[in-house]
């Protein structure tokens, strides 16, 4: 018996662009031009199975575009649930479904972290930095982080010290069409902590640009103050862009701060393990 398979609405093409060029543009080429099931008379269970095996951006670019039968099958949802499940891209709420899963792989398999040095591993590179005070310093951890791999701090001083890096989503992979169609969820996250014998504060300032630069929404939190002779223990801002509409191209992400109390050296606040992150939408 020939098995249903339930097929997605978007028609999106969510991989990498690959090359009209080996055996499998040829394949297709031949099969377009070729009665489908006279080429391949593939029952669907084992059509998928193949696909499976298959590198994702090649079945979105070449395998769905060979026939009807095989376009069926690339957009199935079936298909891209199990790749989802093999591949380990599984949903931190199992009540909240995909609308699309196909979307939800790529995001996945796209998903990381498009700040660039944020536990100071390389000292200050990739940030553009302003000094305040004795200007910004690194050091270990003064407490445990619950990241174990996080062994180092960026820490302020006693003036106002900022860092700062512009992503531009395009480099990064996530095309205009992308972005201004699929709007997926951008989460922002940062660590930070003070000393306990020396009070602090810390901001931070994270906006979504357009191609010129300009605003197009902003998460600006009011400055979080902590007081002499607290426990030093690490916090976490998290927040999560949603719905902001066309136009995105970049992300500004800058945060800082200082100590409050004018201490020569460094005991302001300790900031790592910063990360922006393009989201599938249910694991947000």
């Amino acid at each position: 018996m020939k098995r249903k398979t339930k097929v997605m609405g978007a028609s999106h093409s969510y991989g990498t662009a690959s090359s009209k060029s080996g055996t499998s543009y040829v394949v297709a080429q031949h099969a377009t031009s070729s009665s489908a099931q006279e080429f391949f008379p593939v029952p669907l269970e084992i059509l998928e199975e193949i696909f499976l095996r298959v590198p994702a951006d090649q079945v979105v670019h070449v395998c769905r575009l060979v026939c009807s039968q095989w376009k069926e099958v690339a957009d199935s949802e079936s298909l891209w649930r199990v790749r989802c499940r093999r591949e380990g891209y599984n949903l931190c709420d199992s009540s909240k479904i995909p609308e699309d899963w196909r979307l939800f792989y790529f995001l996945c398999k796209k998903r990381r972290n498009l700040l660039k040095n944020t536990r100071g591993e390389e000292n200050m590179e990739g940030w553009t930095i302003k000094n305040g005070g004795d200007g910004w310093n690194l050091e270990d951890v003064m407490v445990p982080h619950p990241n174990e791999v996080v062994k180092k701090n960026f820490v302020t001083s006693y003036g106002m010290c900022t860092k700062e890096q512009l992503i531009d989503l395009e480099k990064e992979g996530y095309s205009t069409a992308f972005m201004d169609n699929l709007q997926p969820h951008i989460k922002i996250s940062d660590w930070y902590a003070p000393r306990w014998d020396c009070g602090c504060e810390y901001s931070i300032l994270v906006q979504l640009l357009d191609a010129k630069q300009k605003v197009i929404q902003s998460y600006a939190p009011d400055t979080v103050f902590f007081d002499q002779w607290n426990d030093q223990e690490w916090n976490r801002m998290i927040h999560v862009f949603r719905d902001y509409g066309p136009g995105v191209r970049y992300i500004h992400f800058r945060h800082g701060g200082k100590d409050t109390q004018f201490w020569a050296g460094w005991y302001g606040i300790r900031v790592t393990d910063s990360s922006v992150e393009i989201c599938p939408a249910v694991n947000t």
